[in-house]
């Protein structure tokens, strides 16, 4: 099956990367939730393809992908799907964007795959069989000092008007690091985070289809994944163990009422 996952996710990568850095003309962006929360032509494409090809050689199977919603199977496996993840790098020529698939199967994600077609890179992973990038293994940073690492972060959409922002986090944490990144795909970032490019990664807010993929290629590189607010879905913090509990100190589990400073 995971053969499978991959000649589709390069299916749907191939078909967006014909979009890439096409004219917006071309692209045609459409808001969804606001001016920060865009959906392309590329989105669309990649979508289809990776629907026609479930129902093609997985007609029982469910599937959830951003762009279409969910539509339930007739079996226990159900494809969970970011046809393109970054999309806001994606419309602006930036190539750190990806294609996020992940199959789970009675609610536990057994496979995942994350193709980065602009940069050539393929990430995947089986559960307990351990997590690849291009055919190779990965393994997540061995760093154990904050103070060396680079880590990265993400905002959620609503930052227009919603004060609870992950500022707080970012100010928090900034001081006491290498450096902060904010690189624009959760998916890659939880992959970055497993090959060990990234030494930890966490983000408020996000959705099951951004992350579910990228969870299971960081655990299975030897990260550890904490959800750190329960009242905001799919907030986590993916790092090495050595790091992991460093992090969590400086992140708050309470929301942020108002900004905490001008960044």
């Amino acid at each position: 099956m995971l053969n499978q996952i991959i000649e589709c996710a390069r299916m749907a990568g191939e078909a967006a990367l014909h979009y890439f850095r096409a004219p917006a003309s071309v692209l045609h962006a459409d808001n969804k939730f606001n001016d920060a929360d865009i959906v392309t032509e590329a989105d669309r494409a990649s979508d289809a393809i990776i629907r026609d090809y479930v129902a093609t050689h997985f007609p029982g199977h469910a599937i959830l992908t951003e762009e279409s919603g969910e539509r339930e199977g007739a079996s226990d496996w159900r494809w969970v799907v970011d046809p393109v993840d970054g999309t806001t790098n994606f419309f602006a020529g930036i190539p750190f964007w990806s294609v996020s698939i992940a199959v789970q199967y009675k609610g536990v994600t057994r496979y995942g795959v994350v193709f980065a077609p602009a940069l050539g890179e393929l990430f995947a992973a089986t559960l307990g069989g351990g997590a690849t990038l291009n055919g190779r293994p990965i393994e997540c940073s061995r760093e154990s000092k904050l103070s060396r690492s680079v880590v990265c972060t993400g905002f959620p959409v609503d930052k227009d008007r919603n004060p609870d922002c992950n500022a707080d986090n970012f100010l928090a944490i900034l001081p006491k690091v290498r450096d902060v990144r904010r690189l624009g795909s959760a998916a890659l970032d939880c992959c970055y985070a497993g090959a060990g490019f990234l030494d930890a990664f966490w983000e408020l807010a996000l959705h099951e289809w951004d992350i579910c993929a990228g969870v299971l290629i960081a655990s299975e590189a030897g990260c550890s994944v904490t959800t750190i607010r329960p009242d905001r879905p799919f907030s986590i913090l993916v790092a090495p163990p050595a790091l992991n509990t460093q992090i969590l100190a400086l992140i708050s589990p309470e929301p942020c009422k108002k900004f905490p400073g001008k960044i």
